[in-house]
């Protein structure tokens, strides 16, 4: 379902891999968390020609992140992304676009569902639950390294 957010919304979701927060402003997201507003975020999207925008995507990965499954991945820049394929996280993108996306807590602090309703200015659903996070392959040109 689409719906009308503004570039500083804070929106607190059940995501693909865990309970997180999305939001199209980093800066918001790392104010929340506590964390340097300059520190970077995970982009998530269903389209990898929007995630193609930001950076350039090595040709070696494509097929691979096209078909990867709750992973993020790292680019040689710094750059991190995920493509989202699930069922009802991947529909919300497609219908609002791309959004940064953080996991739902205070920088190296446990989720705290409390809080985390209260610093977001948008909750989405009612049944939070911390799943396994994602995988992270951080990719080069041509090698793929695997760090979770």
């Amino acid at each position: 379902m689409k719906f009308k957010f503004s570039q500083d919304d804070i929106i607190l979701t059940q995501t693909d891999t865990t309970v997180g927060f999305l939001s199209k402003n980093v800066k918001n997201l790392n104010r929340i968390k506590k964390r340097k507003l300059n520190t970077p975020c995970l982009l998530t999207s269903s389209y990898l020609s929007e995630i193609k925008n930001f950076s350039r995507i090595p040709n070696a990965f494509k097929n691979e992140i096209r078909k990867s499954k709750k992973t993020s991945f790292i680019l040689s820049n710094s750059f991190s992304f995920r493509l989202v394929n699930d069922e009802k996280h991947s529909k919300f993108l497609k219908e609002n676009g791309f959004f940064y996306s953080s996991s739902a807590n205070i920088h190296k602090k446990k989720f705290d569902e409390t809080w985390a309703r209260k610093v977001a200015n948008i909750v989405l659903g009612d049944n939070f639950c911390e799943k396994k996070p994602s995988h992270i392959i951080k990719l080069s040109r041509s090698k793929r390294l695997k760090i979770r």
